[in-house]
Protein backbone atom coordinates (compact mmCIF):
# COMPACT_ATOMS: atom_id res chain seq x y z
CA UNK A 1 0.00 0.00 0.00
CA UNK A 2 3.00 2.33 0.50
CA UNK A 3 5.26 1.16 -2.35
CA UNK A 4 8.45 2.69 -0.93
CA UNK A 5 8.25 0.78 2.35
CA UNK A 6 6.99 -2.43 0.78
CA UNK A 7 10.03 -2.45 -1.49
CA UNK A 8 12.38 -1.57 1.38
CA UNK A 9 10.96 -4.28 3.61
CA UNK A 10 10.94 -7.02 0.98
CA UNK A 11 14.50 -6.19 -0.06
CA UNK A 12 15.59 -6.39 3.61
CA UNK A 13 13.66 -9.55 4.43
CA UNK A 14 15.16 -13.01 4.84
CA UNK A 15 13.99 -16.20 6.48
CA UNK A 16 16.91 -15.86 8.90
CA UNK A 17 15.82 -12.36 9.89
CA UNK A 18 12.25 -13.58 10.43
CA UNK A 19 13.56 -16.32 12.73
CA UNK A 20 15.58 -13.71 14.68
CA UNK A 21 12.43 -11.60 14.99
CA UNK A 22 10.48 -14.58 16.37
CA UNK A 23 13.30 -15.51 18.73
CA UNK A 24 13.38 -11.94 20.04
CA UNK A 25 9.71 -12.13 21.05
CA UNK A 26 10.13 -15.64 22.45
CA UNK A 27 13.07 -14.47 24.59
CA UNK A 28 10.91 -12.11 26.66
CA UNK A 29 9.12 -14.94 28.46
CA UNK A 30 10.79 -18.03 27.01
CA UNK A 31 7.58 -18.49 25.03
CA UNK A 32 6.74 -18.20 21.33
CA UNK A 33 3.09 -17.33 20.59
CA UNK A 34 1.00 -20.26 19.41
CA UNK A 35 -0.73 -18.13 16.79
CA UNK A 36 1.21 -17.52 13.59
CA UNK A 37 3.22 -14.31 13.52
CA UNK A 38 3.20 -12.83 10.03
CA UNK A 39 6.52 -11.98 8.44
CA UNK A 40 5.62 -8.41 7.59
CA UNK A 41 3.70 -5.35 8.77
CA UNK A 42 0.93 -3.99 6.55
CA UNK A 43 1.85 -0.56 5.16
CA UNK A 44 -1.36 1.48 5.16
CA UNK A 45 -1.69 4.43 2.79
CA UNK A 46 -3.13 7.74 3.93
CA UNK A 47 -6.15 7.14 1.69
CA UNK A 48 -6.97 3.78 3.32
CA UNK A 49 -6.27 5.25 6.76
CA UNK A 50 -8.84 8.01 6.12
CA UNK A 51 -11.39 5.42 4.98
CA UNK A 52 -10.81 3.29 8.08
CA UNK A 53 -11.32 6.30 10.35
CA UNK A 54 -14.47 7.31 8.47
CA UNK A 55 -15.87 3.77 8.74
CA UNK A 56 -15.08 3.65 12.47
CA UNK A 57 -16.79 6.99 13.02
CA UNK A 58 -19.93 5.66 11.32
CA UNK A 59 -19.96 2.69 13.72
CA UNK A 60 -19.34 4.92 16.75
CA UNK A 61 -22.19 7.20 15.67
CA UNK A 62 -24.60 4.28 16.16
CA UNK A 63 -23.03 3.26 19.49
CA UNK A 64 -23.33 6.84 20.82
CA UNK A 65 -27.04 7.10 20.03
CA UNK A 66 -29.16 7.86 23.10
CA UNK A 67 -31.29 4.77 22.42
CA UNK A 68 -28.38 2.38 21.84
CA UNK A 69 -28.97 0.43 25.05
CA UNK A 70 -32.66 0.04 24.16
CA UNK A 71 -31.71 -1.12 20.65
CA UNK A 72 -29.36 -3.78 22.04
CA UNK A 73 -31.22 -4.91 25.17
CA UNK A 74 -32.32 -8.07 23.39
CA UNK A 75 -28.68 -9.14 23.06
CA UNK A 76 -28.57 -9.42 26.86
CA UNK A 77 -31.89 -11.28 27.02
CA UNK A 78 -30.37 -13.87 24.67
CA UNK A 79 -27.27 -14.24 26.85
CA UNK A 80 -25.93 -13.44 30.32
CA UNK A 81 -26.89 -10.13 31.89
CA UNK A 82 -24.28 -8.95 34.37
CA UNK A 83 -25.23 -6.36 37.04
CA UNK A 84 -23.67 -2.91 37.45
CA UNK A 85 -23.22 -2.10 33.79
CA UNK A 86 -21.43 1.18 33.09
CA UNK A 87 -22.49 3.97 30.70
CA UNK A 88 -20.36 2.81 27.78
CA UNK A 89 -17.85 0.14 26.81
CA UNK A 90 -14.21 0.48 27.90
CA UNK A 91 -12.81 -1.21 24.80
CA UNK A 92 -13.77 -1.24 21.15
CA UNK A 93 -12.35 -3.27 18.26
CA UNK A 94 -13.62 -2.68 14.72
CA UNK A 95 -12.59 -5.14 12.00
CA UNK A 96 -12.41 -4.19 8.32
CA UNK A 97 -11.56 -6.43 5.40
CA UNK A 98 -9.50 -4.69 2.72
CA UNK A 99 -11.75 -5.26 -0.28
CA UNK A 100 -12.37 -4.28 -3.87
CA UNK A 101 -15.59 -2.67 -5.08
CA UNK A 102 -16.13 -1.21 -8.55
CA UNK A 103 -12.42 -1.57 -9.21
CA UNK A 104 -11.42 0.46 -6.14
CA UNK A 105 -9.95 -0.51 -2.77
CA UNK A 106 -12.36 0.00 0.12
CA UNK A 107 -12.50 -1.30 3.73
CA UNK A 108 -15.64 -3.26 4.56
CA UNK A 109 -16.81 -3.84 8.13
CA UNK A 110 -16.54 -7.52 9.07
CA UNK A 111 -17.12 -7.38 12.80
CA UNK A 112 -17.26 -5.03 15.78
CA UNK A 113 -16.51 -5.99 19.39
CA UNK A 114 -17.03 -4.21 22.70
CA UNK A 115 -14.16 -6.26 24.10
CA UNK A 116 -10.39 -5.88 24.57
CA UNK A 117 -7.89 -7.18 22.05
CA UNK A 118 -4.10 -7.53 22.07
CA UNK A 119 -3.42 -4.01 23.37
CA UNK A 120 -0.17 -4.91 25.13
CA UNK A 121 1.28 -7.29 22.54
CA UNK A 122 0.71 -4.88 19.63
CA UNK A 123 2.62 -2.14 21.42
CA UNK A 124 5.60 -4.48 21.86
CA UNK A 125 5.32 -5.82 18.30
CA UNK A 126 5.95 -2.32 16.98
CA UNK A 127 9.20 -2.07 18.94
CA UNK A 128 10.32 -5.51 17.77
CA UNK A 129 9.74 -4.66 14.10
CA UNK A 130 11.71 -1.39 14.50
CA UNK A 131 14.57 -3.26 16.15
CA UNK A 132 14.96 -5.71 13.27
CA UNK A 133 14.04 -3.29 10.48
CA UNK A 134 15.26 0.14 11.72
CA UNK A 135 13.84 2.08 8.74
CA UNK A 136 10.35 1.30 10.10
CA UNK A 137 10.97 3.96 12.78
CA UNK A 138 9.72 6.47 10.21
CA UNK A 139 6.25 4.89 10.48
CA UNK A 140 3.79 4.45 13.35
CA UNK A 141 0.98 2.05 14.31
CA UNK A 142 -0.70 4.84 16.30
CA UNK A 143 -3.30 7.27 15.04
CA UNK A 144 -2.20 10.88 15.42
CA UNK A 145 0.93 11.88 17.29
CA UNK A 146 0.68 9.32 20.11
CA UNK A 147 4.03 7.99 21.36
CA UNK A 148 4.60 4.49 22.70
CA UNK A 149 4.84 5.92 26.23
CA UNK A 150 1.56 7.84 25.88
CA UNK A 151 -0.13 4.79 24.39
CA UNK A 152 0.83 2.57 27.32
CA UNK A 153 -0.30 5.23 29.80
CA UNK A 154 -3.75 5.44 28.14
CA UNK A 155 -4.14 1.65 28.15
CA UNK A 156 -3.04 1.46 31.80
CA UNK A 157 -5.57 4.12 32.79
CA UNK A 158 -8.36 2.22 31.01
CA UNK A 159 -7.44 -1.05 32.72
CA UNK A 160 -6.63 0.19 36.24
CA UNK A 161 -8.56 3.46 36.58
CA UNK A 162 -6.26 4.69 39.39
CA UNK A 163 -6.68 1.59 41.57
CA UNK A 164 -3.60 0.03 43.21
CA UNK A 165 -2.19 -2.57 40.80
CA UNK A 166 -2.56 -5.42 43.29
CA UNK A 167 -6.32 -4.80 43.41
CA UNK A 168 -6.75 -5.02 39.63
CA UNK A 169 -6.68 -8.43 37.93
CA UNK A 170 -6.65 -9.76 34.38
CA UNK A 171 -9.35 -12.45 34.48
CA UNK A 172 -9.44 -15.38 32.06
CA UNK A 173 -10.31 -19.08 31.79
CA UNK A 174 -7.10 -21.07 32.31
CA UNK A 175 -5.00 -18.15 31.01
CA UNK A 176 -1.91 -20.31 30.62
CA UNK A 177 -3.73 -22.32 27.90
CA UNK A 178 -5.03 -19.38 25.84
CA UNK A 179 -3.60 -18.53 22.41
CA UNK A 180 -3.51 -14.88 23.47
CA UNK A 181 -1.47 -15.44 26.62
CA UNK A 182 1.52 -13.54 25.17
CA UNK A 183 -0.67 -10.42 25.53
CA UNK A 184 -1.39 -11.32 29.17
CA UNK A 185 2.34 -11.67 29.87
CA UNK A 186 3.10 -8.22 28.43
CA UNK A 187 0.16 -6.76 30.36
CA UNK A 188 1.53 -8.17 33.62
CA UNK A 189 5.06 -6.98 32.79
CA UNK A 190 4.24 -3.48 31.53
CA UNK A 191 1.15 -2.59 33.55
CA UNK A 192 1.87 -4.70 36.62
CA UNK A 193 -1.41 -6.47 37.30
CA UNK A 194 -1.74 -10.19 38.18
CA UNK A 195 -3.26 -12.80 35.84
CA UNK A 196 -6.01 -14.80 37.55
CA UNK A 197 -8.06 -17.82 36.46
CA UNK A 198 -11.83 -17.69 37.06
CA UNK A 199 -11.55 -20.82 39.22
CA UNK A 200 -9.10 -19.10 41.59
CA UNK A 201 -11.39 -16.29 42.69
CA UNK A 202 -12.82 -16.48 46.21
CA UNK A 203 -16.20 -14.92 46.97
CA UNK A 204 -17.00 -13.46 50.40
CA UNK A 205 -20.33 -11.69 50.50
CA UNK A 206 -20.28 -9.26 47.56
CA UNK A 207 -16.48 -9.14 47.41
CA UNK A 208 -13.98 -11.18 45.39
CA UNK A 209 -10.45 -12.11 46.43
CA UNK A 210 -7.47 -13.86 44.84
CA UNK A 211 -4.33 -15.29 46.42
CA UNK A 212 -1.03 -13.61 45.61
CA UNK A 213 2.37 -15.30 45.35
CA UNK A 214 2.60 -15.35 49.15
CA UNK A 215 -0.82 -17.09 49.36
CA UNK A 216 -2.29 -13.96 50.93
CA UNK A 217 -5.88 -13.12 50.05
CA UNK A 218 -6.07 -9.82 48.14
CA UNK A 219 -9.27 -7.86 47.49
CA UNK A 220 -10.29 -7.45 43.84
CA UNK A 221 -11.53 -3.92 43.13
CA UNK A 222 -11.41 -3.94 39.32
CA UNK A 223 -11.48 -6.75 36.73
CA UNK A 224 -9.83 -6.50 33.32
CA UNK A 225 -12.16 -9.03 31.78
CA UNK A 226 -10.87 -11.39 29.07
CA UNK A 227 -13.44 -14.15 29.66
CA UNK A 228 -15.56 -15.14 26.64
CA UNK A 229 -18.91 -16.55 27.75
CA UNK A 230 -19.03 -18.74 24.65
CA UNK A 231 -16.03 -20.61 26.04
CA UNK A 232 -17.19 -20.44 29.66
CA UNK A 233 -20.54 -22.05 28.77
CA UNK A 234 -18.75 -25.01 27.19
CA UNK A 235 -16.53 -25.59 30.23
CA UNK A 236 -18.92 -27.55 32.44
CA UNK A 237 -15.86 -28.97 34.23
CA UNK A 238 -14.93 -25.63 35.79
CA UNK A 239 -15.90 -24.99 39.41
CA UNK A 240 -16.38 -21.29 40.13
CA UNK A 241 -16.89 -19.77 43.56
CA UNK A 242 -18.90 -16.93 42.03
CA UNK A 243 -21.24 -16.23 39.12
CA UNK A 244 -21.00 -13.38 36.64
CA UNK A 245 -24.68 -12.74 37.35
CA UNK A 246 -23.91 -12.06 41.05
CA UNK A 247 -24.25 -8.48 42.31
CA UNK A 248 -20.57 -7.98 43.11
CA UNK A 249 -18.71 -5.05 44.62
CA UNK A 250 -16.24 -4.75 41.72
CA UNK A 251 -15.60 -2.44 38.78
CA UNK A 252 -15.14 -3.83 35.27
CA UNK A 253 -12.51 -2.82 32.72
CA UNK A 254 -14.67 -4.07 29.92
CA UNK A 255 -18.07 -4.83 31.46
CA UNK A 256 -19.24 -8.22 30.10
CA UNK A 257 -22.55 -6.82 28.84
CA UNK A 258 -20.75 -4.79 26.20
CA UNK A 259 -19.41 -7.98 24.60
CA UNK A 260 -23.02 -8.76 23.64
CA UNK A 261 -24.30 -5.24 22.94
CA UNK A 262 -21.42 -4.32 20.62
CA UNK A 263 -21.07 -7.43 18.48
CA UNK A 264 -22.39 -8.95 15.27
CA UNK A 265 -25.79 -8.15 16.84
CA UNK A 266 -25.51 -4.55 15.57
CA UNK A 267 -24.34 -5.34 12.03
CA UNK A 268 -27.89 -5.40 10.57
CA UNK A 269 -28.39 -1.89 12.00
CA UNK A 270 -25.49 -0.37 10.07
CA UNK A 271 -26.05 1.12 6.62
CA UNK A 272 -23.50 2.83 4.41
CA UNK A 273 -20.64 2.35 1.99
CA UNK A 274 -18.35 0.61 4.49
CA UNK A 275 -20.98 -1.91 5.64
CA UNK A 276 -22.06 -5.28 4.29
CA UNK A 277 -25.62 -6.49 3.74
CA UNK A 278 -26.39 -8.42 6.95
CA UNK A 279 -29.69 -9.98 8.04
CA UNK A 280 -30.70 -11.58 11.31
CA UNK A 281 -32.02 -15.05 10.44
CA UNK A 282 -35.22 -14.37 12.37
CA UNK A 283 -35.81 -11.37 10.05
CA UNK A 284 -35.02 -13.26 6.84
CA UNK A 285 -38.08 -13.16 4.58
CA UNK A 286 -36.80 -15.80 2.16
CA UNK A 287 -33.59 -17.75 1.67
CA UNK A 288 -31.54 -16.20 -1.17
CA UNK A 289 -31.04 -18.30 -4.29
CA UNK A 290 -27.36 -17.29 -4.55
CA UNK A 291 -26.21 -18.68 -1.18
CA UNK A 292 -22.68 -19.05 -2.55
CA UNK A 293 -22.45 -15.27 -2.02
CA UNK A 294 -23.27 -15.44 1.71
CA UNK A 295 -21.73 -16.50 5.01
CA UNK A 296 -23.72 -17.84 7.99
CA UNK A 297 -22.40 -16.62 11.36
CA UNK A 298 -23.42 -17.09 15.00
CA UNK A 299 -23.86 -13.71 16.70
CA UNK A 300 -21.82 -14.19 19.84
CA UNK A 301 -19.06 -16.69 19.08
CA UNK A 302 -15.40 -15.71 19.01
CA UNK A 303 -12.46 -16.32 16.66
CA UNK A 304 -14.61 -17.61 13.81
CA UNK A 305 -16.20 -20.48 15.76
CA UNK A 306 -19.36 -21.80 14.10
CA UNK A 307 -19.04 -19.81 10.85
CA UNK A 308 -20.41 -21.61 7.77
CA UNK A 309 -18.57 -20.32 4.72
CA UNK A 310 -20.17 -22.52 2.05
CA UNK A 311 -23.81 -22.07 3.04
CA UNK A 312 -26.54 -24.45 1.93
CA UNK A 313 -30.29 -24.01 2.29
CA UNK A 314 -30.40 -26.86 4.81
CA UNK A 315 -27.78 -25.07 6.97
CA UNK A 316 -30.18 -22.17 7.42
CA UNK A 317 -33.20 -24.40 7.93
CA UNK A 318 -31.31 -26.40 10.57
CA UNK A 319 -30.76 -23.35 12.78
CA UNK A 320 -33.22 -23.58 15.64
CA UNK A 321 -32.40 -20.32 17.43
CA UNK A 322 -32.68 -17.92 14.51
CA UNK A 323 -32.27 -14.90 16.80
CA UNK A 324 -28.68 -16.03 17.33
CA UNK A 325 -27.45 -16.13 13.70
CA UNK A 326 -26.88 -13.69 10.86
CA UNK A 327 -26.63 -14.20 7.11
CA UNK A 328 -23.96 -11.88 5.72
CA UNK A 329 -23.07 -11.10 2.12
CA UNK A 330 -19.54 -12.16 1.20
CA UNK A 331 -17.09 -9.45 0.31
CA UNK A 332 -14.27 -9.51 -2.18
CA UNK A 333 -11.04 -9.36 -0.17
CA UNK A 334 -8.37 -8.10 -2.53
CA UNK A 335 -4.88 -9.64 -2.37
CA UNK A 336 -2.90 -6.50 -1.61
CA UNK A 337 0.28 -7.29 0.37
CA UNK A 338 3.13 -8.22 -1.94
CA UNK A 339 4.99 -11.26 -0.61
CA UNK A 340 8.00 -12.92 -2.26
CA UNK A 341 5.56 -15.23 -4.09
CA UNK A 342 2.26 -13.56 -4.78
CA UNK A 343 -0.11 -11.23 -2.95
CA UNK A 344 -1.85 -11.70 0.40
CA UNK A 345 -5.23 -10.53 1.76
CA UNK A 346 -5.50 -8.28 4.82
CA UNK A 347 -7.96 -7.48 7.59
CA UNK A 348 -7.42 -4.46 9.85
CA UNK A 349 -8.72 -4.31 13.43
CA UNK A 350 -8.82 -0.72 14.67
CA UNK A 351 -8.44 -0.53 18.47
CA UNK A 352 -10.02 2.03 20.81
CA UNK A 353 -10.28 2.63 24.51
CA UNK A 354 -13.13 4.68 25.95
CA UNK A 355 -12.11 6.50 29.12
CA UNK A 356 -14.72 6.57 31.85
CA UNK A 357 -15.68 10.25 31.60
CA UNK A 358 -15.03 10.83 27.89
CA UNK A 359 -17.85 11.49 25.44
CA UNK A 360 -16.21 9.36 22.71
CA UNK A 361 -13.69 6.54 22.44
CA UNK A 362 -10.01 7.26 21.72
CA UNK A 363 -8.61 5.67 18.55
CA UNK A 364 -5.26 4.20 19.53
CA UNK A 365 -3.69 1.40 17.55
CA UNK A 366 -4.42 -1.52 15.26
CA UNK A 367 -3.99 -5.21 14.66
CA UNK A 368 -3.75 -6.79 11.20
CA UNK A 369 -4.31 -10.35 10.06
CA UNK A 370 -2.94 -11.58 6.74
CA UNK A 371 -4.43 -14.48 4.81
CA UNK A 372 -4.02 -16.52 1.65
CA UNK A 373 -7.15 -18.58 2.36
CA UNK A 374 -10.86 -18.04 1.78
CA UNK A 375 -11.18 -16.51 5.22
CA UNK A 376 -8.81 -14.79 7.60
CA UNK A 377 -8.89 -17.47 10.32
CA UNK A 378 -6.11 -19.90 11.16
CA UNK A 379 -7.80 -23.00 9.71
CA UNK A 380 -7.86 -21.36 6.27
CA UNK A 381 -4.12 -20.61 6.38
CA UNK A 382 -2.46 -23.81 7.54
CA UNK A 383 1.04 -24.47 6.19
CA UNK A 384 1.21 -21.06 4.46
CA UNK A 385 3.73 -18.25 4.92
CA UNK A 386 3.31 -14.46 5.01
CA UNK A 387 0.03 -14.98 6.88
CA UNK A 388 -1.07 -14.53 10.49
CA UNK A 389 -1.08 -11.70 13.03
CA UNK A 390 0.81 -8.47 12.52
CA UNK A 391 0.18 -4.72 12.68
CA UNK A 392 -0.49 -1.88 10.28
CA UNK A 393 1.94 1.01 9.95
CA UNK A 394 1.00 4.53 8.87
CA UNK A 395 3.06 7.41 7.55
CA UNK A 396 3.60 10.07 10.21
Amino acid sequence: MIPKYRQLFNDSFSVEKYKEFQDDIASDFDYLPTFRMAETPFFISNELKAQLIEGCNDVIKLIKQDNFKALTEKSLELNHKVPNEDEHTTFLAIDFGVCEEDGKIIPKLIEVQGFPSLFNYQYVLYDKFKKHFPFLSALTPFIGDTTSEEYLKIVEEAICYNHPKENVILLEIEPEKQNTKIDFYYCRRDIGIPIVCVTDLIKKGKQLFYKNEKSEEVLVKRIYNRVIFDELNLRKDLKLDFSFSDDLDVEWAGHPNWFFRISKFILPMLQGKYFIETTLLSDLKEIPEDLENYVLKPLFSFSGTGVVFHVKKEDIEAVKEKDLYILQKKVNYIPIVQSPDGKVKAEVRVLFVWKKNDLSPTLLCNLVRLSRGEMIGVKFNKDKDWVGGTLGLFER
